[in-house]
C-alpha cells in the first residue's frame, strides 16, 4: 500500500490569470506568496497559501484548451500527494500495474516527482518530502 501524508498542492489553469488571481485573493482570502513570469512558457504562475499554507498553484498558458484530460488544460491541472519516499512509491505503483511517468525534478525546489492517471484520466502527481 503507498502511504501518503497529505494533499501537496492543486494546480489550476485558468483561462483569465488576473480574474483568477483576483478570485482566490479578494474573494477567497489566499495570500500571493510568489508570483512568477515563465517567459519559456508565456505562463505566470502564483503561488498561493491559506492561513500559512501552501495549497494552490495558479497557472497562465497561451490559449488552454477546455478539460478532455491533458494535464496542460484548463481547470484542475492535477492533484499532487506528498510521499516521504518517491522510489518506495514507485515500486508500490509499479506492484499495482501503474505506470508513471518519469521521474522529474523540481526546478524551484530540487525535489523529484512524477505523475500517473487515475482511471479518468485525471493527472495525480506524487512529490516527494
Amino acid at each position: 500500500m503507498i502511504s501518503i501524508n497529505r494533499i501537496h498542492h492543486i494546480a489550476i489553469i485558468c483561462s483569465d490569470y488576473q480574474r483568477s488571481k483576483t478570485f482566490y485573493t479578494e474573494a477567497l482570502g489566499f495570500t500571493l506568496l510568489q508570483e512568477q513570469y515563465r517567459a519559456e512558457r508565456d505562463s505566470f504562475k502564483a503561488d498561493l497559501s491559506l492561513h500559512g499554507q501552501y495549497i494552490i498553484e495558479l497557472f497562465s498558458f497561451p490559449d488552454p484548451p477546455e478539460r478532455p484530460s491533458h494535464p496542460e488544460a484548463r481547470g484542475l491541472r492535477h492533484l499532487a500527494f506528498e510521499v516521504d519516499d518517491l522510489d518506495l512509491t514507485l515500486e508500490a505503483l509499479h506492484a499495482l500495474n501503474i505506470a508513471a511517468e518519469p521521474l522529474r525534478i523540481d526546478a524551484q525546489t530540487g525535489k523529484r516527482f512524477t505523475f500517473i492517471a487515475d482511471p479518468d484520466y485525471l493527472p495525480i502527481e506524487f512529490y516527494e518530502k
